[in-house]
């Protein structure tokens, strides 16, 4: 599959990358819904949550880490923040490549559409 996400991981398009190694790729969304919206995508292209296996419990966990990482670098884990997957067309996935939104940067409503 080759979506918008794999063309940032594989460089063909720019990003404004705030972190990266050798299995994630983060960086902020062009459309934030918060002062600080940043996506982390890993480079091993699984679909959704829906579609990892055990094989993926390791990068599942480097990438918790690694938002958690971000969020305290950016100053935002004493106030709090969001962490969101979208899966599938009815959870709101519009690109079709595992994602996981890190927000904060204000104090976010409780309301969950």
């Amino acid at each position: 599959m080759k979506t918008i996400f794999s063309k940032i991981i594989n460089k063909e398009i720019k990003a404004d990358i705030v972190y990266e190694d050798d299995d994630i790729i983060a960086f902020k969304d062009i459309y934030p819904a918060a002062p600080i919206h940043i996506l982390f995508v890993p480079k091993k292209e699984i679909q959704n949550l829906a579609y990892a296996t055990e094989d993926d419990l390791i990068l599942l966990g480097k990438i918790q880490l690694a938002i958690a990482k971000v969020a305290r670098d950016l100053g935002i884990d004493k106030e709090g923040y969001r962490v969101v997957s979208n899966i599938g067309d009815f959870g709101g996935q519009t690109v079709q490549q595992m994602h996981y939104h890190l927000l904060g940067g204000k104090k976010l409503g409780t309301k969950m559409d």
